[in-house]
């Protein structure tokens, strides 16, 4: 009996439509997930290169197998290690659009997209009129006779995701979808593409280095570093209290470890300290509305804090430190200053304050921020 007429005879103990609790090794990486997607939710998946996004794609679309665990969809076991099941990628109801298309370059737009309903043994005349359907629907039907050589970024984007959907997947995979696109070109089929994605039944992961589009396009966000989820939630709650410094640098965020006590004062892991009087704990019935004591984390704007050339000596701010000016980057209308202090931190700025500053490597700064611009919520490691 093959791994796929083996699949369907048992189900999972779930009602979500993607279900992923198990580990893949390879050598000395291992990646352990844990994680459900509901029908017609889109999840992103971020974390640094390395990490393990693409082993979790890979294990998903049937190109590696788990080491233990199970997959199932829509209460189909894809793999499971106890039960010796394994369904074959070209067997799997998934859909996938790569980084960078994967198109074939010798057959037009209609041939292209009708190349999936024909691996799932349609024939001929409806896979084409499958294809007419998801070109009508995505506005593709005057490049009907193009070869992808002759298509903008924009248009083959849109091929790619006709042709993932037009094998009527049950679970849709996107691989950076948006990375081969110039910045403009992003802008304009970025709200396309979530405007598609928001008419797909199915669960769909989003895999992407982007913040903004993690933000705009996703239901929910699952970060993975080092083989490990290390958050997960709705887009706004991460970007609002991130759990480790790369969430913290991907939405923007100066992010530090800390102990606070009942006070205020926060003695900072990295060094230093800080009065923080920002609550983001107020649901935490276990704080009964303060702000909570013990093991922390302290999130601050860089945009929050203030640069000086001499120390604010009748500012109102209580947070004052002192520290050195390590890089400047140009950020489009902003200024980011890395500041190597107790702690260190990021701080935005404009050009003109830049000058006004004498800013260069090299040059002792002095920092403000108010107790109220800084934010505090429990650690949770």
């Amino acid at each position: 009996m093959s791994g796929a007429d083996r699949a369907g005879t048992h189900r999972p103990p779930t009602s979500a439509a993607l279900a992923v609790n198990g580990s893949v090794e390879l050598g000395t990486f291992r990646l352990d997930i844990d994680l459900a997607v509901g029908a017609g939710e889109v999840l992103g998946v971020l974390g640094p290169n390395g990490a393990g996004k693409t082993t979790l794609l890979r294990a998903l679309a049937g190109l590696t197998m788990l080491t233990t665990g199970q997959i199932a969809l829509d209460g189909e076991r894809l793999d499971d290690c106890a039960a010796d099941i394994f369904v074959p990628s070209d067997q799997r109801p998934i859909g996938v659009v790569f980084q960078n298309y994967r198109l074939f370059p010798h057959l037009t737009v209609r041939d292209n997209i009708a190349f999936a309903p024909r691996c799932r043994r349609t024939g001929r005349r409806e896979s084409r009129a499958i294809a007419q359907r998801w070109m009508d629907r995505l506005g593709l039907s005057e490049l009907s006779g193009r070869k992808p050589a002759e298509l903008s970024g924009g248009q083959a984007q849109r091929v790619a995701l006709a042709r993932a959907l037009a094998a009527d997947p049950g679970l849709l995979l996107l691989d950076e979808p948006l990375a081969a696109l110039d910045a403009r070109t992003k802008l304009e089929v970025r709200a396309e593409l979530r405007r598609h994605l928001a008419d797909f039944p199915g669960p769909t992961l989003l895999v992407t280095h982007d913040p903004l589009e993690a933000m705009v396009m996703t239901d929910r966000l699952v970060v993975i570093e080092s083989g490990q989820i290390v958050q997960q939630g709705p887009p706004a709650e991460v970007a609002r209290r991130p759990a480790t410094q790369y969430v913290a640098r991907v939405v923007g965020l100066n992010l530090y470890r800390g102990t606070r006590d009942a006070t205020g004062k926060v003695a900072l892991d990295a060094g230093g300290t800080l009065i923080a009087s920002g609550l983001l704990d107020l649901n935490d019935q276990a704080t009964n509305g303060a702000a909570p004591t013990g093991r922390v984390l302290v999130a601050i704007r860089p945009t929050a804090i203030a640069m000086h050339t001499t120390r604010p000596e009748h500012s109102s701010p209580r947070n004052v430190w002192q520290g050195t000016v390590t890089g400047l980057e140009l950020l489009t209308d902003r200024v980011r200053a890395e500041i190597n202090g107790a702690p260190p931190a990021l701080v935005d700025i404009t050009p003109d304050a830049v000058a006004d500053l004498d800013l260069a490597n090299g040059r002792p700064i002095w920092l403000s921020a108010k107790a109220t611009d800084i934010d505090v919520y429990r650690d949770p490691a």
